[in-house]
């Protein structure tokens, strides 16, 4: 259960990618889902292959798991597209790789940043004593 946001969250940012694919070239982003299903067959590959590297990333969520589903989404998609007779051009691909990092990782990037500073707020909020803990009688 704990891999299921993050595999919703990659769901819907290949979606994403796909329509705003299509509206870029003028096509009905209504069926971006006819740009969309070799990506989402590769993510769904790309997690279960993060899930059973030996030394895997344990999360998710973090960063090195994104990496994984990201290459394998990309090489993984385009595989599928070339095989069912689509096109996979150079500039498709250039594009694709760099939104769907920045998608798929970004998000576990921003998500690691705002976790570390939140712990690191948290260490020092409970370094610094509250005036409160020091006696009245004491010197400060």
């Amino acid at each position: 259960m704990r891999y299921l946001p993050a595999v919703i969250v990659d769901i819907v940012l290949v979606l994403v990618f796909a329509a705003i694919g299509r509206a870029s070239h003028d096509e009905n982003p209504a069926g971006f889902l006819l740009t969309a299903w070799p990506f989402l067959i590769a993510l769904a590959v790309g997690h279960v292959l993060a899930a059973l590297l030996p030394g895997r990333p344990r999360r998710p969520w973090s960063v090195l798991w994104g990496t994984v589903v990201w290459v394998v989404t990309v090489a993984g998609g385009m595989l599928i597209r070339v095989l069912s007779g689509d096109t996979a051009e150079a500039p498709f691909i250039i594009v694709a790789t760099i939104v769907l990092g920045v998608f798929l990782v970004g998000w576990r990037a921003i998500t690691a940043l705002l976790r570390r500073r939140r712990a690191a707020a948290e260490a020092q909020a409970d370094s610094v004593p509250l005036e409160d803990e020091y006696p009245d009688d004491l010197p400060r």
